[in-house]
């Protein structure tokens, strides 16, 4: 690995709109090794140059086969030696969902997981999209370490782990994302899996940093939001995490996204 590798991670909510607000902006300004975006909602074509063939980046782009939904990017400023969209499982192998690249000594992969909705076709989308994932993260991990290679599956996760990663806890339980079951899912990335929630790691604590707010009332201002965007790492790399930094909008009408860049730092 090299000795510093940062890598960030945000859902866009619809890269062409983004585009237009400060994307651009911002991905012309960050000091990321990688970028990686989630529900880019858009074609390549359809996408401004500074989006879709920024300069200085290498350019990963898995869209969904639904026009207009879901959508992963991956930005690499090193050429990925190996690139790999879907992770096998037919049903979600064109949804746009999951894209990794592997670097000399890292997987860097960007995952947009199901949102669900209680009681409607969506969270058991969701929930078979959980069960097929955490085997191969399972077999990712394994195939990773037998290659010298660490991982981080960064993105939007859409689930709150603890009480600690959602400002209304209380009124959520029943909410799709902070269902016991999809909660002990995670647990599951964690202990199963053997994968290291690196924000957690640096701080247990909490509450937050958050990630997402509603576009609606005033959850931005108010700080009320949810810590699901995060990166997911092996041990190894894990440990060598130095910083996670929520980059937060100043203001409201500086947002360009309803969800925040999560960039972190790991040293060698």
């Amino acid at each position: 690995m090299r000795r510093v590798l940062t890598v960030s991670t945000v859902n866009v909510n619809g890269l062409r709109a983004a585009a237009k607000k400060g994307f651009v902006e911002w991905l012309g300004s960050t000091k990321a090794d990688v970028v990686a975006c989630q529900e880019v909602r858009a074609e390549l074509k359809e996408l401004p140059a500074g989006a879709a063939a920024p300069e200085g980046w290498h350019v990963v782009h898995a869209p969904s086969v639904q026009k207009g939904r879901n959508g992963v990017m991956l930005f690499s400023r090193a050429e990925p030696e190996e690139v790999r969209i879907g992770f096998g499982e037919p049903e979600f192998e064109d949804s746009g969902r999951y894209a990794e690249i592997h670097l000399p000594n890292v997987v860097v992969a960007s995952l947009y997981l199901p949102s669900g909705d209680v009681g409607t076709p969506r969270q058991d989308e969701k929930e078979r999209f959980m069960a097929a994932f955490l085997p191969y993260l399972v077999d990712l991990r394994a195939k990773a370490e037998a290659g010298g290679r660490e991982v981080v599956v960064v993105g939007d996760w859409n689930i709150a782990y603890e009480k600690t990663d959602l400002k209304n806890w209380r009124g959520n339980q029943k909410s799709s994302g902070f269902l016991p079951e999809e909660r002990e899912w995670l647990g599951r990335v964690f202990t199963e899996a053997g994968y290291v929630d690196v924000q957690r790691k640096l701080d247990p604590e909490g509450p937050g940093p958050y990630t997402w707010w509603s576009y609606r009332g005033k959850a931005f201002d108010n700080d009320s939001g949810w810590r699901i965007d995060c990166q997911i790492a092996t041990p190894g790399l894990a440990e060598r995490c130095t910083s996670v930094v929520v980059e937060r909008a100043e203001s409201y009408d500086q947002r360009w996204s309803d969800h925040a860049p999560v960039t972190a730092t790991y040293s060698g």
